[in-house]
């Protein structure tokens, strides 16, 4: 009898673990908000004003190649948020794109709950998360099979790559201030191909985000935001939201997270080798380290 009531509870057992599990709920990187016709220009002035109507700043845009435009914002839980955790300022924005596909208008955005977990943030913007939906719909998730909560608070792509908290130190500044001034001036002069798009400052901490653009040619092309997402932003719904690239000041330090956790994170199921895989864009990661070092004032070799 007690056997038989050992084996009732380890079956009670399982079936909850399972429905634990059933019910976890699995994020993807991106937000598809909308698609359909229409005529560009006009649909980033809406996009602009909608995101502006639902409370969002918007701290820059550009357009990284043809047809695709992308915007970032923040807003007042982005900032207080992003001063809660050590580094949590990567999440001080959030990116939207507009992007033509063909005859087809597609507007996605980041999904603030996916990159708060994988920022490691103190909170999990799900309000920011619920005005964009308002501000620009939401038809479906997408980018990724779907990751936990717990697997994206601690993801790497593959045994060797680099966690959230293993992100580059450029250099180091005698101040919070020079270091802002130092990072300023080296994307207004876009020696390396490396220049701003925006700039979020953290609420109550001395802690600034910058979404920089990334333009190189010859040599330089591993680097290039044009080329790199023409290698893995190969599908009918495009993620060019993960754009643009992140530099953070925190204190008087320049920070960056190396791009094998970057975008690995956008495209967890990206393959390792083969067409459109990581393997054609393997010199990326040191070609970005590199450029972004320089531009900050720091060494080519600096990590």
């Amino acid at each position: 009898m007690q056997s038989i009531r050992k084996w009732i509870g380890f079956v009670l057992l399982a079936l909850c673990a399972a429905s634990a599990t059933a019910q976890e709920v699995l994020l993807k990187p991106f937000v598809l908000g909308s698609k359909g016709s229409g005529d560009v220009t006009q649909k980033i002035e809406a996009t602009k004003a909608a995101l502006t109507k639902a409370g969002f700043t918007i701290a820059g845009s550009y357009s990284p190649y043809a047809n695709t435009t992308i915007i970032g914002v923040t807003n007042d839980e982005l900032r207080s948020t992003a001063a809660k955790s050590e580094h949590g300022g990567y999440g001080a924005a959030m990116r939207v794109a507009v992007v033509k596909v063909k005859d087809e208008i597609q507007i996605s955005y980041t999904n603030p709950t996916y990159w708060a977990n994988v920022y490691r943030m103190g909170g999990d913007l799900k309000d920011t998360a619920a005005k964009l939906q308002v501000a620009l719909g939401k038809l479906e998730e997408y980018g990724a099979k779907g990751l936990s909560a717990e697997q994206l608070r601690k993801y790497h792509y593959a045994f060797g790559m680099e966690y959230f908290h293993e992100d580059n130190e450029f250099v180091k500044y005698g101040s919070h201030e020079e270091a802002v001034k130092a990072v300023e001036a080296g994307l207004a002069a876009g020696k390396q191909g490396i220049t701003k798009v925006y700039r979020v400052d953290v609420a109550g901490k001395k802690e600034v985000l910058f979404g920089v653009a990334m333009k190189g040619a010859g040599d330089s092309k591993m680097m290039d935001d044009a080329y790199l997402m023409s290698e893995i932003d190969f599908k009918d719904v495009k993620s060019a939201a993960h754009l643009p690239y992140d530099i953070l000041v925190s204190e008087n330090k320049v920070f960056a997270q190396y791009a094998r956790f970057r975008i690995a994170v956008s495209f967890p199921d990206l393959s390792m080798m083969g067409a459109n895989s990581f393997m054609n864009i393997m010199k990326s990661p040191e070609a970005i380290r590199e450029a972004l070092a320089l531009t900050v004032g720091g060494k080519k070799d600096a990590r």
